[in-house]
Formats: structure tokens, sequence, C-alpha cells
């Protein structure tokens, strides 16, 4: 087990072992990900960005 991913003690250890640790996301494992998915994750985060940004300009014209 590397380093940094080491539980600082056992009650963490006890919930990643029985639930699993969902904030291990690294690039690789986005780089694993289906394209659709991942495309359609840019698609939205792009989509998202965009609406705030035309939020924010259109308010400001207001």
């Amino acid at each position: 087990m590397k380093e940094e991913n080491k539980p600082f003690n056992d009650v963490i250890d006890h919930i990643n072992k029985i639930e699993g640790n969902a904030a291990d996301i690294t690039k690789d494992s986005v780089k694993k990900l289906p394209k659709p998915l991942k495309y359609f994750g840019y698609f939205l985060a792009g989509f998202l960005s965009i609406s705030i940004l035309l939020m924010i300009i259109l308010n400001l014209l207001h």
C-alpha cells in the first residue's frame, strides 16, 4: 500500500475495507472510464461553467 493511502487509525481502515473509499480518485482512474462517460462528464462540467458565467454576466448587465 502506498504511504499516502495508508489509514491513520483502525477506524478509517475498517471503514475503507467495509464501505470502500470513494475519495481515492486519481487521474489514472479517470482515464480508465469509458469514453462516452468521460465525454458526458466533460460536457456537464463545461455546461455548468458556461451557465454560471452567463448568469453572472447577464445579471450584471441587467
